[in-house]
């Protein structure tokens, strides 16, 4: 019965979200509500995707891996994870900017939380003019000086800032200090946490009109400080092709960009695939299904299924595994 799943939304309301992302996905808004983030593919156990098309409708990510095992994620990623699912698929629309956060790696997160930590990775769907986002800081620092620039309400001063444009992409993993700057449409690909510590929040409120907490010694224990890097990952997207954008122990991420027919043989691969759309629209066709993605959607296709066809006039894709 697998085929290749699509799945409800899972929409976050968030103090710096806007309206774009109900917008592409033809979801009406609510009146004042802020969404900031659209979990696409999420194993989490508070927050688990439901299928949304086909034999499988209604079955949620836990059902699925406990039927289906490695038919689903392939056998090597079953043996490591078993029935959580490994990767949390994300669309983010920051409408405002995001806190300087940090997230922590395997070990400290396994020590705190009991949880995965969370490496992740950007991808800038759409921009307004003059958005950037943090990635790393702007110079070599360690944690005295860090102190002293937060303490004198300098730490802007300390954070990499990068303008963005469309396809622009940036590798974060745990431990680098980091922001999405307003303006930007992201989709993101991240270890299955939900862990984050905030280092500043530029001293908002919530809607009761309290600051949002902040983890500034979490966030001194995850932070490395070694890491002066930009993270933005150079790549050249081409027509057809599957080019990779970065690959870590985590995941692999491709850009292949549609025009016309592409056919994909996963038979080398032991992992389920997921596809991301940033742009245009898709047919995928497989042998136990088909279906079309649009912009802003995902799909993922489970491990057993090895031939894959894509069609489109003009779509950019990301494409997922491990």
């Amino acid at each position: 019965m697998l085929h290749p799943l699509k799945f409800e939304p899972i929409l976050k309301e968030m103090i710096w979200g806007g309206q774009k992302i109900p917008q592409k996905l033809n979801i009406e808004g609510k009146e004042g509500v802020k969404i900031g983030e659209n979990f696409a593919v999420s194993g989490l156990k508070n927050d688990l995707s439901v299928v949304s098309n086909g034999a499988l409708a209604g079955k949620n990510m836990i059902e699925l891996i406990e039927t289906y095992k490695a038919d689903l994620l392939g056998s090597k990623v079953y043996e490591q994870f078993g029935t959580n699912f490994p990767l949390l698929i994300k669309y983010i629309d920051a409408n405002d900017d995001l806190s300087i956060q940090v997230h922590p790696d395997d070990t400290l997160a396994k020590e705190k939380h009991n949880s995965f930590g969370k490496t992740e990775m950007w991808y800038v769907i759409d921009n307004e003019k003059d958005a950037a986002l943090i990635s790393g800081f702007s110079k070599k620092t360690d944690a005295v000086e860090f102190e002293d620039y937060h303490k004198s309400g300098r730490l802007m001063e300390l954070m990499a800032r990068h303008k963005t444009a469309e396809g622009d992409s940036f590798f974060i993993p745990a431990g680098k200090v980091h922001s999405i700057g307003s303006g930007n449409l992201i989709a993101e690909i991240q270890q299955t946490s939900d862990i984050t510590y905030r280092i500043y929040d530029f001293d908002r409120r919530d809607k009761f009109g309290n600051p949002r907490e902040l983890h500034h010694e979490l966030a001194m224990d995850a932070m490395n400080f070694n890491d002066d890097g930009s993270g933005k990952v150079a790549y050249q997207a081409k027509n057809n092709e599957s080019v990779e954008i970065a690959t870590c122990q985590y995941f692999t991420t491709n850009a292949l960009n549609v025009n016309g027919v592409v056919k994909k043989d996963y038979s080398a691969l032991d992992s389920f695939v997921i596809m991301m759309n940033v742009g245009g629209k898709c047919a995928i066709e497989t042998e136990k299904g088909s279906v079309d993605l649009n912009e802003m959607e995902a799909v993922l296709i489970p491990a057993s299924i090895k031939n894959v066809s894509l069609q489109s006039e003009s779509a950019r894709l990301l494409e997922v595994y491990i």
